[in-house]
């Protein structure tokens, strides 16, 4: 759950209920981290050697699970993209203990306070991430970037490389950026308007303690250096899924636009929070010129984050082109195998297509099988994510029993009319009559049950 921090552990006492109820692992069972120690001491082999070109890492500045690390060269007005991916395949044995585990867990959960590991800290945050203290395996991409953006999957191989920097988001200095970053990031950011692409980047939110004592979410929208940095995973994963298709295999990342009730929530989220959008202009343009670093517009972009039909996985199919509506594109997941267990088996079929070899059956086999086992566990970490936010919202409004909000009524259910907050960015229920989802209404704070992680309003107007 990466969309909330708490750095000064103010929900400490909520988050461990979180992780009893949902039985969050708290580590490995035993054979799978023996297996894990035994894999973190292998060598590698028939990987070429890399080791001396100039690659680097840019994450969040504690992050030790580094999947990626990239270099950039031109090649006349092109630009070339040398993406490396940690190989995570190397080190897990197709059936093992390891492997066994990563298919019951899916995915790594993030909570605030932690998180549950999709592989053990041996490899995810030692052997087998990119870090700088030493040589490390990876699929390095060769993704071409064309000056409108267009991007071409050139090559694909195993190598050692070893990351010269780990830089971090908010304090990176361009100059230790390879040449060319800021641009390839233009270069999407083109392609993207010319698509109609409508890629949602959500703020963080941050659990703080006022000088009153009571608790507040802020919202932070990302930094530049990040967004930079998300094009070039996403123009790696946009390759990689062009040459999947075209090969006849893969697995891809779909999502379909919000439906009309959705939509109509969203219309409703957007008064709330005194944002200008006409009944003439689609959603997709709206989200576009919003200025994610103004906080009304941020809190928008969350929620818009939250209202789609979801985003799944679906194998290849004859005929078919898998689509992804954010990224007005065909799109596959690739560059985060530490974290995603589909990636894994991605990145062997691209490294497989793009040298003219079969794609293993063992992976093809996989391809049929995942879109369940993501859904799975992405679906529970969606409600650890909802209870994380939910735990948040009540230890914001606790103490405020009582109080007056103005509110604006997004939809309507069985269990009340769904209200959004004007002022701040909680989503709650009450019981209103005779009301039409965009209706201003006046409500009361009843009870703010943290325990429960509970919100209870009455109308009052």
């Amino acid at each position: 759950m990466k969309t909330l921090r708490d750095p000064q552990s103010l929900l400490a006492d909520g988050l461990a209920a979180i992780r009893g109820q949902f039985q969050v692992p708290e580590t490995f069972p035993p054979a799978v981290l023996q297996e894990a120690e035994a894999a973190a001491s292998r060598h590698p082999r028939d990987h070429r050697d890399r080791t001396d070109e100039h690659f680097v890492t840019l994450d969040p500045a504690t992050s030790t699970d580094l999947d990626q690390a990239f270099a950039i060269t031109a090649d006349g007005k092109d630009l070339i993209l040398h993406y490396a991916i940690a190989d995570v395949a190397w080190f897990v044995a197709d059936g093992g203990a390891i492997d066994q585990e990563a298919w019951k867990r899916g995915t790594t959960i993030y909570m605030p306070d932690g998180k549950a590991g999709l592989y053990p800290k041996v490899l995810a945050e030692n052997a087998a991430s990119l870090l700088p203290d030493g040589p490390r395996p990876a699929i390095v991409f060769a993704v071409r970037i064309a000056p409108d953006g267009a991007v071409k999957l050139d090559g694909a191989e195993r190598a050692v490389i070893r990351s010269r920097a780990k830089l971090a988001y908010d304090n990176v200095d361009d100059a230790a950026l390879p040449p060319g970053f800021a641009e390839i990031a233009a270069r999407i950011a083109v392609a993207e308007d010319r698509r109609g692409a409508a890629r949602v980047e959500p703020p963080e939110q941050e659990v703080a303690r006022r000088s009153d004592g009571r608790f507040i979410l802020q919202l932070r929208p990302l930094l530049q250096s990040e967004r930079n940095n998300a094009a070039l995973s996403l123009a790696t994963n946009m390759a990689v899924a062009d040459a999947l298709q075209a090969a006849g295999t893969g697995l891809f990342r779909v999502m379909a636009p919000p439906d009309a009730r959705a939509e109509l929530r969203l219309r409703g989220t957007a008064k709330a929070f005194a944002l200008d959008w006409p009944q003439s202009e689609d959603l997709r343009s709206f989200e576009r010129r919003l200025d994610p670093g103004e906080p009304r517009a941020a809190a928008f972009l969350l929620a818009v984050r939250r209202a789609g039909n979801g985003a799944g996985y679906v194998p290849w199919q004859a005929g078919v082109t898998p689509w992804h509506v954010a990224m007005a594109a065909t799109y596959a997941h690739a560059t985060a195998p530490l974290r995603r267990l589909a990636d894994r088996y991605v990145v062997r079929a691209a490294l497989a297509v793009a040298n003219g070899e079969p794609v293993p059956a063992v992976v093809s086999d996989a391809f049929m099988r995942l879109p369940a086992a993501m859904a799975k566990a992405e679906a529970r970490a969606g409600q650890i994510e909802r209870a994380v936010i939910d735990l948040a919202e009540t230890a914001m409004l606790s103490g405020r029993e009582g109080e007056v909000f103005d509110a604006v009524v997004t939809d309507l259910g069985e269990q009340g009319a769904r209200i959004q907050l004007c002022e701040l960015p909680v989503v709650a229920r009450v019981a209103a009559h005779g009301v039409v989802p965009g209706a201003r209404i006046r409500v009361g704070l009843d009870e703010a049950d943290t325990i429960r992680r509970t919100l209870r309003f009455k109308r009052l107007s």
